[in-house]
């Protein structure tokens, strides 16, 4: 009997205790948050209960499992104890990193909370995103060398790797020398404030907005919902354009090829009531202007600003649809054509014909209607 309720009592106790507590942890999470509602760490700490659960439910078993007079366990007393404690290791990591990100992402979100400059936001968002990931990384290392130090076997293995750290480094450091580029390139890129998550972006001729940075490669989302993924390291050695850089006003154009009778004047006004019914244009600027000529149209310049690169695209695309309607509608005149009719000769190529009537065709130098020069 006594060999049955002994292991009911160390599972079950643990497990009731550590329901207790989470129960209790969770409580006085929730008291807090009522009370702070400027403070969202008190409600997003709550995120954190089922890896400290883990923590407390292993960590009371790995120190009562000793109590279970069970012969299974009694003769594997070295390999339970030895699964326990990479459980805890492992559920401790997790905690941590849990916390981390909970304190990390209160913290963003008070300060986007508190801040009205969205280019500002997304710096630290770039910045806190990287930082977390950097946590990530590190907490995991130690997490798996300090479950592999449990073994025995492997502190020897970790010594003679002490020994040889010095050829392993530079051997490492050759190999990884891309790698590592990368990283330190992350880092230029969260600190540098290069380019953020939500920057508009041009590279290789792809325009799209960032999706994602890590410390290695960096995803941009074109307008098609494509994904492009790069090394860090493209935006630390090539140019690119950053359209939010500097402030996310953009002053677009709109270039109309047309015929020289064009109504410019009119065309002013119509894209001046173009602009005041369309809800993407921000009110700051237009203009319209004859940029260019050729022997057979011109070149109308329309210039028009929005707020964003997104308002931007629907002003022109809105402003060029609108405008193309409009002259086709009233002034059809106004669009490029192809002129067969014979174009007119200038009076000084005009030639007396030999009936007295006057040709168009200019005689050929040398003939016999051309006119001589010289004695002869």
């Amino acid at each position: 009997m006594e060999n049955v309720l002994r292991p009911l009592l160390v599972v079950g106790g643990s497990l009731t205790i550590t329901l207790l507590l989470g129960w209790l942890v969770d409580l006085l999470l929730r008291r807090a948050d009522s009370r702070h509602h400027d403070t969202p760490l008190w409600g997003l700490l709550r995120r954190c209960r089922p890896p400290l659960q883990v923590v407390l439910c292993t960590a009371l078993l790995r120190a009562s499992f000793g109590q279970v007079r069970l012969a299974l366990v009694r003769d594997h007393r070295g390999a339970v104890g030895q699964v326990l404690t990479l459980v805890l290791i492992a559920a401790s990591a997790w905690l941590v990193v849990r916390v981390a990100a909970t304190i990390v992402e209160s913290t963003y979100a008070r300060y986007a909370a508190a801040t009205r400059d969205p280019a500002r936001v997304r710096r630290v968002r770039t910045q806190v995103t990287l930082i977390q990931r950097v946590v990530t990384a590190v907490v995991t290392t130690v997490a798996v060398a300090a479950m592999l130090l449990t073994f025995p076997a492997m502190r020897t293995v970790g010594t003679s790797v002490l020994a040889s750290a010095g050829v392993l480094g530079i051997v490492a450091g050759v190999a990884a020398q891309s790698t590592l580029g990368n990283l330190f390139a992350g880092f230029q890129i969260a600190f540098g404030d290069m380019v953020r998550l939500g920057d508009t972006v041009v590279v290789d001729g792809e325009w799209g907005t960032v999706d994602e940075i890590t410390l290695t490669f960096l995803t941009v989302r074109t307008w098609d919902e494509r994904r492009i993924t790069m090394p860090v390291s493209y935006f630390t050695s090539q140019p690119f354009e950053n359209w939010s850089r500097g402030g996310a006003q953009m002053t677009g154009t709109v270039f109309f090829q047309l015929d020289h009778s064009a109504p410019v004047a009119a065309m002013r006004d119509r894209l001046r009531d173009i602009l005041g019914e369309c809800a993407a244009w921000d009110g700051r600027d237009w203009s319209l202007a004859v940029t260019d000529t050729t022997p057979s149209t011109i070149e109308v310049r329309a210039v028009v600003t929005a707020k964003d690169a997104d308002d931007i695209w629907t002003v022109r695309c809105a402003v060029r649809e609108q405008l193309i309607s409009w002259l086709r509608d009233h002034h059809p005149y106004a669009l490029p054509r192809i002129v067969t009719a014979q174009a007119a000769v200038p009076p000084s190529d005009r030639w007396p014909g030999l009936d007295g009537s006057e040709t168009n065709r200019v005689p050929a130098p040398g003939s016999a209607a051309a006119p001589r020069t010289g004695r002869g």
